[in-house]
């Protein structure tokens, strides 16, 4: 499946005001997302008119900086966004995960003019999807999309394969990780619609069914000079952009979590019998499920209490960027991303220990909030952020930079 066409230049999208504007939206939103995130997990359904409503009420371009007409939400907000969000649905809150992250490539290393551009999309209500993993080569550092100079010297030649591009068959924009001359990486940012892009809807997960995380082809896409961002100078020095988009995830795990407790809290309260053995009349007095429902909750609670905190040191070292609060924040939010992954495997699974028989039963689908649990706390091992934060709690040492971080 191709790649759909950019909406139209009479597209339009709300501008959101501030952070409680921004709570408040995704609070609305989450509440109807819920409804149908089982069905469109059980059959499929990509979440087009979903990820519209996100993009028509203001959601993605949140991050745009104030002085380009933007709300320039906190860390701390933005997280909060997709924690609730993801304790709806899984998958349409991993959709914009790399559109924001390529928002702040823009802000890190875009000139003033590609930043009012792109600003300009994306309050006009254009979103960005991503082509950077790729698949066959060494390791996910071994990116080997290549962009050369154009024949004629207008531009760059742009060629390779990727897999996992979330969000590129919603996008309007579809950022490209590529090296250029001296394998430096640069970010292009291409038309989805652009000749010789295509998207492939190939993506078979066992979670996050409907993120549409499947593949983008390049075969000679020309890319204009003005369209290409020198990503590797952000790893020059001090920087947030793995910190925030590993927080990102964080919170998805973390919405999880939440998400799976709450259902399971009311399929207890409506459709379990208590066991036999307890002599209660009601589920809901068995102690032994009081106990365990307890022990989640301070799972969940743990979760979300790291994830605020991570973003407060998010916050605070981009108030005051230096190595010394970059590493800070790096293992802040190391932390929230390994407990809020373990937090929302075993959440999500013990939601059938809690709930009992029936609620395994394939037409309730709420297998899905641990086939998304399972897979998406795949996408980086959390043993070598334990070992980061080993690191540096014993020996002083900084975490590395990179975008993974």
């Amino acid at each position: 499946m191709t790649a759909p066409p950019r909406p139209s230049a009479d597209h339009h999208a709300h501008v959101i005001a501030d952070e409680a504007e921004a709570l408040a939206v995704a609070a609305e939103l989450a509440a109807e997302f819920r409804a149908g995130a089982a069905r469109r997990d059980a059959e499929r359904e990509l979440p087009r008119a979903e990820l519209d409503r996100l993009t028509a009420a203001g959601l993605l371009a949140i991050t745009v900086p104030a002085e380009y007409g933007g709300a320039d939400v906190s860390t701390a907000t933005l997280a909060e966004v997709f924690r609730l969000l993801g304790s709806a649905d899984a998958s349409l809150s991993q959709i914009p995960q790399s559109h924001f992250a390529y928002v702040n490539v823009l802000r890190a290393q875009g000139t003033p003019a590609q930043r009012s551009f792109f600003f300009g999309e994306l309050l006009a209500g254009r979103r960005f999807g991503n082509a950077q993993s790729e698949a066959g080569t060494k390791h996910v550092q071994d990116i080997r999309t290549r962009l050369e100079p154009a024949p004629d010297g207008a531009g760059y030649v742009l060629t390779g394969q990727k897999h996992y591009a979330t969000g590129a068959l919603f996008a309007d924009w579809i950022p490209v990780l590529a090296r250029a001359e001296g394998d430096a990486l640069h970010v292009a940012y291409v038309p989805a619609d652009a000749d010789g892009v295509t998207v492939v809807d190939d993506w078979e997960g066992m979670g996050q069914r409907t993120t549409a995380s499947g593949s983008v082809r390049l075969d000679g896409v020309l890319v204009p000079e003005e369209r290409v961002v020198p990503h590797h100078l952000t790893f020059n020095g001090p920087q947030l952009h793995g910190a925030v988009a590993q927080l990102l995830h964080a919170a998805i795990d973390a919405g999880i979590a939440g998400g799976a407790l709450a259902e399971a809290g009311e399929f207890v309260r409506t459709k379990s019998r208590p066991w036999f053995e307890s002599g209660f009349e009601k589920a809901t007095e068995d102690p032994l499920l009081i106990q365990r429902f307890g022990e989640l909750a301070i799972q969940v609670r743990a979760a979300d209490a790291l994830l605020k905190e991570a973003a407060r040191a998010v916050d605070a070292a981009r108030a005051g960027l230096t190595d010394e609060s970059a590493a800070a924040a790096s293992i802040a939010v190391a932390a929230a991303k390994v407990f809020a992954a373990g937090a929302a495997v075993e959440v999500s699974a013990a939601l059938f220990e809690v709930a009992g028989t029936r609620a395994a039963a394939q037409s309730l689908n709420l297998h899905r909030h641990w086939r998304d649990a399972r897979t998406h706390t795949l996408h980086d091992p959390t043993r070598w952020k334990v070992q980061h934060i080993g690191r540096y709690v014993l020996n002083g040492t900084v975490p590395p930079r990179h975008g993974l971080l």
